[in-house]
């Protein structure tokens, strides 16, 4: 059940005359606490409340009150259906509001970007949204959680930033939810845009933005996930040189609703033609980490949907929210390319 505290229960003092910014956390590293200063991995020896992160940031009070909301309070591996959901309606719930000028998410930073693209496709307002997360914990010596959480609030209530979608902010640095990945296991640089590069930045003396999406989202996104429940299921297979058809054939049998595969080898591309022949839909992305997949007519004509630049975990994303719209061949195609 979604629990709203007020911001006097944070310890900061409510201010009449400043914005309220709604602050969704999740948990992840920015929420992580290690057994001492200089325990940069493996960090799992403790959790950070809501009032912990905000007690810690007093600056925050002169910036926004904060209406917070904890979703949950564990790494982003965990995240469930029902977790996007019910953050996704939170969200939804709590733009809708005049008194709330945008909203902040905490995240683990593992699977970050599907939770952040998924927002990009369903929530259903201009206002900001920014999910921001942590490499170091919240324990650590010159740790980033913080600040991090401090420019996502400025970046909410800067006015440039409406219209734009959901963004992702680490390192100063502000992302598209759409064309966001993480790209390397440890390093604060970690979070890039390939080939498209970030939108803007949070800087020393003000947020600045300097270009915007241009692919369907939030206020123009056909989804709405206001009377949903679940979604379809669909998985991801990984494909290399003599890669077997068992994963395929295995998620066939565990009857999944979509397939996206990431490069491939003949033996999956048979079992793949035996699963669409059983209704399963099918994506193309691939395992490079940049560039588009092409749209193909012969793979179209055997009814494989090309991803274009979306990489496997985002595809499988937009997937699962498409089949709960059509099952059609055509139409799949069309989302994934205006989305």
């Amino acid at each position: 059940m979604l629990g709203i505290a007020a911001t006097a229960a944070t310890g900061l003092a409510a201010a009449t005359n400043l914005p309220t910014v709604a602050l969704f956390t999740t948990g992840g590293t920015i929420q992580s606490a290690g057994a001492h200063r200089q325990k940069l991995s493996e960090y799992s020896d403790g959790r950070v409340s809501p009032d912990q992160l905000l007690a810690d940031l007093p600056e925050l009070k002169d910036l926004a009150n904060l209406q917070v909301t904890e979703i949950g309070n564990a790494g982003s591996g965990t995240v469930t259906t029902e977790t996007l959901l019910r953050l996704a309606k939170g969200i939804n719930t709590a733009l809708a509001s005049t008194n709330i000028a945008g909203a902040v998410v905490t995240h683990g930073t593992g699977t970050l970007e599907e939770t952040a693209y998924f927002l990009h496709l369903v929530v259903r307002s201009a206002k900001p949204v920014v999910v921001v997360g942590a490499m170091r914990p919240w324990s650590a010596i010159s740790r980033d959680g913080p600040l991090n959480l401090y420019n996502s609030v400025r970046t909410v209530l800067t006015p440039e930033a409406s219209g734009k979608g959901v963004m992702v902010l680490l390192d100063d640095t502000v992302h598209s939810a759409r064309f966001v990945t993480k790209g390397n296991t440890t390093r604060v640089e970690t979070f890039v845009s390939r080939e498209v590069g970030p939108i803007g930045y949070a800087d020393a003396d003000r947020v600045v933005f300097y270009r915007q999406p241009l692919t369907r989202h939030t206020l123009r996104s056909e989804f709405d996930v206001a009377s949903l429940t679940n979604l379809p299921p669909v998985d991801v297979v990984y494909g290399h040189q003599e890669a077997s058809a068992a994963p395929v054939q295995a998620l066939v049998e565990a009857k999944v609703a979509g397939i996206v595969y990431a490069d491939g080898s003949p033996a999956v591309t048979k079992a793949l033609q035996a699963a669409m022949a059983q209704g399963v839909s099918v994506v193309q992305s691939d395992r490079k980490g940049s560039g588009r997949v092409l749209q193909s007519e012969r793979q179209f004509g055997r009814g494989v949907v090309t991803g274009d630049s979306l990489n496997p975990q985002k595809a499988r994303i937009l997937l699962r929210l498409a089949l709960t719209r059509t099952r059609e061949v055509r139409e799949l195609q069309r989302i994934f390319n205006e989305y």
